[in-house]
């Protein structure tokens, strides 16, 4: 853990001893910190630099924080990942295109990801894919620039990653 990074601290209650240690402890060494809570004021909300305070109400079966603020809490988390994926290059559009292939599910996936990137068909899009060793960012770049992979590749990295910059400033 070092002062480049960002703690998240999740607790329904906001009030859970360890979430607001560990928030604590990130601060003491220069991290961003976030508190999840769904209790406006709590701990956690007031350790943390940042509070995210979802207002879901009493749950329908007291005590049972799973159920309302447990979801909540999920919704929020599922939003920071998604800003943080579009962020940091991984979302192209509405593709996730950072996808490692590990299975044949995948492998398809990672086809159509490039079609519906590009609109070249199925064998185009596997073609890029075998050149690039199954980068979908690779790929992606090679057919709508067309590119031979390694160059497709030095590009990416020219840009940090970015298909959309790749796309716009070349």
């Amino acid at each position: 853990l070092t002062a480049q990074d960002v703690v998240v601290g999740i607790a329904a209650s906001g009030r859970t001893p360890y979430v607001i240690a560990g928030l604590e402890y990130a601060r003491q060494l220069g991290c961003r910190t976030v508190g999840i809570s769904c209790n406006p004021g709590s701990a956690v909300s007031t350790t943390a630099e940042f509070a995210i305070t979802p207002i879901v109400g009493a749950e329908v079966v007291t005590g049972s924080s799973r159920m309302k603020a447990g979801t909540a809490q999920k919704l929020v988390l599922n939003m920071l990942s998604t800003g943080l994926m579009i962020k940091s290059g991984k979302v192209f559009g509405n593709l996730m295109v950072d996808v490692v292939a590990t299975n044949e599910k995948l492998h398809v996936r990672q086809v159509n990801i490039v079609k519906n990137a590009t609109g070249c068909s199925a064998e185009q899009a596997e073609a890029a894919l075998i050149a690039c060793e199954r980068n979908c960012k690779t790929a992606i770049v090679m057919v709508l620039k067309n590119l031979d992979a390694a160059e497709a590749k030095k590009r990416l990295d020219q840009h940090g990653g970015f298909i959309r910059q790749v796309l716009d400033k070349e």
